[in-house]
């Protein structure tokens, strides 16, 4: 066999993003394919072990090229290898090594499809000795042939998809014999024989082609026409039923690519499948960019709760924590907001969630838990909390309404608005006396319930710093010039829109203004949209990229508020000791 002369050199496509060199809606016909065949020492990839390498270029039934060479593997050759291959380590010694040979192949297979039979068995090799010797795998598009012949070939007309097999049924030029070039030559005819078939199952693309090649469900393959003719562009897609229910909604920054992945082998979700089942055609909402995507999705699962969709639905259950107006105070869990509630602590995703911060504030100030409506004037007998200490008796009047405020109400309306140190402190010295005592577990639960409250002081403070402000609009560059544009009320998402580059986008601006929805304010954190949809607006804000451009009050935080408190947060969700640092900002 004839070895090439190899030169190290910089190869301009090994920078090219990955899986970008093939366009899979590019034809068969008109496709470079680029046929590989390792020879290897038969060990795992680990950087080395390949002893040849042969690979042929063809397109449309043409051979464009072919790069054959021994390649010294830098271990001994295992005698059943040289039994089966006839390589030897003779032949291997004036070889040169992998790292020699990578900057010609890769230059080889750049713009090409990979094609090769058992392709993860090569491609895991290539890999591997590319990471080892510092080179980027280009990471192209790889056809198996053993995996597309198991969905073309039949058991009738095949036994098995061994390379030998398949040569021999479509009588290939040259058969494989256990050597690279040769078995390359041979997957190459096969190759051809495989694409003759396709046309019979309408797979005309490379695209196509390689997902035919994967395991797709019946369903999937019955329903791919569902994606036809969708807009790749920013929006939402509806899955509908035949009597037109939404049954699935979904957000992308390119429809028609996403709707298409669900008819691909990667998807595998079985809720998924029975959604395809069921699906008879595909909505799309095209949207100025993602946050308005992102947002419209948010809207029609709260609308419609599509079955299939978990996320997201039923924001009408969330729950709030408020603070009873009456002479004692207590904390009550509620579904609703009254006008006239002015301390609260939400919202809260679930019920649960608002009983683990209520349990954190009970451990950290007296706040009375019975659900009697107390009397300035007439008492009631005291529950086996006070008698414990964990309450200071109210029901007994042993505590004044002027005192209980100060010690119980107070710190529970300064920690939602304002500053929740006293809460934290209190709830820190707890857990640090239950560790010295050696009482671990429930020092953890403690600390969950601590991770609680600023979990929910820390959101709810965050939702109000945009909520209050009547109008803000803000800017972020666009992909492809020119603005992704919001205009925000009340934390609700009013109007969105693109400036076209080169263009000054004030005047995209107005007419964004001109038309968008009127919000008028309310009472609560968040006044005008679900949390969710503020949530989501406030992280395309905090983006480094957006620009402010116009806000009709001030956008800030407490400077002692919950805030300050996050990296004690992320040490209470996250620690595996009970015990949390005592360290306070």
């Amino acid at each position: 066999m004839t070895r090439g002369v190899y030169v190290q050199e910089a190869l301009a496509g090994l920078d090219r993003a990955a899986g970008t060199g093939v366009d899979p809606a590019l034809p068969l016909y008109a496709t470079t394919f680029v046929v590989v065949d390792l020879e290897t020492t038969g060990g795992a990839p680990d950087g080395g072990g390949i002893t040849e390498i042969g690979a042929v270029k063809v397109r449309g039934g043409e051979e464009l090229g072919v790069l054959a060479t021994l390649v010294n593997p830098g271990e001994p050759i295992p005698p059943f290898i040289t039994v089966l291959t006839g390589i030897s380590q003779a032949m291997l010694i004036p070889a040169p090594p992998i790292e020699q040979v990578l900057p010609s192949f890769l230059e080889f297979i750049a713009d090409a499809v990979l094609v090769a039979h058992n392709a993860p068995y090569d491609v895991g090799f290539l890999k591997a000795a590319c990471a080892k010797h510092g080179y980027r795998w280009p990471n192209p598009r790889v056809l198996d042939t053993a995996a597309l012949a198991r969905r073309v070939l039949t058991r009738d007309e095949v036994p098995n998809r061994k390379l030998s097999t398949l040569a021999a049924y479509f009588r290939t030029a040259t058969q494989p014999t256990h050597r690279a070039l040769d078995d390359a030559k041979a997957t190459v005819d096969v190759l051809h024989g495989l694409i003759g078939r396709l046309g019979g199952h309408r797979v005309d693309t490379v695209g196509e082609a390689i997902e035919f090649a994967r395991a797709v469900t019946p369903t999937q393959r019955r329903k791919r026409h569902l994606a036809d003719g969708l807009p790749k562009v920013p929006g939402v897609y509806i899955f509908r039923a035949a009597d037109d229910r939404p049954l699935y909604v979904g957000t992308s920054g390119d429809i028609a690519t996403r709707v298409r992945s669900y008819f691909t082998a990667g998807e595998k979700r079985a809720r998924i499948s029975e959604m395809l089942a069921a699906a008879e055609r595909v909505e799309a909402v095209e949207c100025a960019h993602s946050l308005e995507a992102e947002v419209r999705e948010l809207r029609l699962i709260a609308a419609h709760a599509p079955p299939y969709n978990r996320r997201s639905k039923y924001p009408e259950r969330q729950v709030w924590l408020k603070l009873t107006a009456e002479a004692y105070p207590r904390l009550s869990i509620v579904r609703d907001l009254a006008p006239t509630d002015t301390s609260y602590l939400g919202p809260f995703r679930s019920r649960q969630a608002a009983e683990l911060a209520a349990a954190g504030f009970h451990d950290a100030v007296p706040l009375r838990q019975c659900t009697h409506r107390l009397s300035r004037r007439t008492t009631m007998p005291a529950c086996a909390l006070a008698e414990l200490g964990r309450c200071p008796a109210p029901c007994e009047h042993r505590i004044t309404p002027e005192e209980y405020d100060h010690r119980a109400a107070a710190p529970f309306r300064t920690a939602t608005t304002d500053d929740p140190k006293v809460v934290v402190d209190a709830l820190l010295a707890r857990i640090e006396g239950l560790s010295h005592a050696q009482r671990y577990e429930e020092a953890a639960a403690v600390r969950g319930r601590l991770a609680a409250v600023l979990r929910a002081t820390v959101r709810m403070q965050r939702l109000v710093a945009l909520t209050r402000i009547e109008e803000l609009a803000a800017a972020r560059p666009h992909a492809r010039g020119g603005w992704e544009l919001a205009l925000v009320r009340h934390g609700r998402l009013a109007g969105a829109g693109v400036s076209p580059p080169g263009v000054h986008p004030r005047p995209t601006l107005n007419a964004i203004r001109a038309t968008a929805e009127t919000v008028l304010p309310g009472h609560g954190p968040v006044p005008a949209a679900s949390a969710e949809e503020t949530e989501r607006i406030l992280s395309w804000l905090e983006r480094p990229e957006t620009r402010l451009l116009e806000t009709s009050s001030g956008w800030a935080s407490p400077a002692t508020g919950a805030g300050r408190f996050r990296a004690l947060l992320s040490k209470a969700e996250n620690g595996s000791s009970p015990q949390v640092s005592a360290e306070r900002p």
